[in-house]
């Protein structure tokens, strides 16, 4: 009870902030020029530094070894899910133009904007390393395989024919902190005291930032836009229950049949940003592909209001595990 109270109070926190971007952005104080901005900061210049710093501070060469063995996991949460998603879109007739959003929902989530914060105010900063690990393998999914699902869901386009696919998407700022901060780490490179609290001072925006910026994208979303018909509940299923059914099942097959017992912390951490809510760039990602934004924007923004109600019942799950 007592951590189902103390999840309650954290997503409690992370809502009044949420609900103060809304705010903002409802009653004409912050414009789009500022949203634009924001999204800015955090993704190329707050985040990377954040990560650059947290890996230096909580990361080691023997700790990097020992997690390791969380890609195995996250790697087979990640590949399964794309399978279920995929047969399911068979199996209900999934129409294109809402494939490519549907298999994404199921797959990928949002760990930057909603999935980090979560993280921080339900585990603290210990967490970060076991969310940097399923951050990696998220962004590699995202990149290299949820957007071809997405492309190639394009209705205006003929079968068997071919896009062009920008590769350097592979390497977003965040990633290129963390890879570079394994470079520092693995080569023992000192880095200024001064400049690594410069660097932690720019990476505590990251968290209230990420947390208006997702008040902005509601407001401007509209709730009275939310809406729930079959092909929306299905994929709010495959978010919210099978994607971290999935996680967990893998997490309790690598304890049962392998003996891999994963911390508690991390195995929390990978189940509670398997349920994070959908990427909050899904419908820019489908209306370039000419897909069903109005599907995409309903998904990402009722998935990002449920999750106050999964994240405690996870809580609770996860304890279990």
């Amino acid at each position: 009870m007592a951590a189902f109270i103390t999840s309650l109070e954290s997503v409690a926190e992370i809502v009044i902030v949420i609900a103060l971007g809304y705010w903002l952005r409802g009653s004409g104080r912050l414009g789009d020029e500022f949203k634009g901005n924001i999204s800015f900061i955090i993704m190329k210049i707050a985040l990377p530094a954040s990560i650059f710093v947290s890996v230096l501070k909580y990361l080691n060469r023997d700790k990097l070894a020992s997690l390791s063995g969380g890609l195995i996991f996250t790697f087979a949460s990640f590949t399964l899910g794309y399978i279920v998603a995929w047969i399911l879109t068979k199996v209900f007739r999934i129409r294109k133009g809402r494939r490519g959003t549907f298999i994404n929902m199921f797959v990928n989530a949002n760990t930057i904007f909603i999935g980090l914060p979560l993280n921080m105010a339900l585990f603290g900063t210990k967490s970060l390393p076991y969310f940097l690990v399923y951050y990696v393998m998220n962004t590699i999914s995202t990149w290299a395989v949820g957007i071809f699902f997405i492309s190639s869901d394009d209705p205006t386009v003929e079968k068997g024919a071919k896009k062009d696919f920008n590769w350097k998407k592979l390497l977003p700022a965040p990633l290129v902190g963390f890879l570079v901060s394994l470079v520092f780490l693995l080569l023992a490179i000192p880095v200024p005291e001064w400049i690594n609290k410069t660097l932690d001072m720019v990476g505590g925006i990251v968290t209230p930032m990420s947390l208006i910026y997702i008040g902005i994208i509601l407001a401007d979303a509209g709730l009275k836009s939310i809406k729930f018909d079959r092909d929306t509940i299905l994929a709010l299923v495959g978010r919210f229950i099978v994607a971290p059914a999935l996680m967990i099942s893998i997490i309790l097959l690598g304890k049962s049949m392998m003996g891999t017992n994963l911390p508690a912390l991390e195995s929390s951490s990978f189940i509670i940003q398997s349920a994070a809510p959908g990427l909050a760039v899904l419908p820019i990602l489908v209306d370039q592909s000419h897909g069903d934004v109005d599907y995409a924007t309903n998904l990402v923004t009722t998935s990002t209001v449920l999750f106050v109600i999964v994240v405690p019942i996870l809580m609770q799950v996860a304890n279990l595990i």
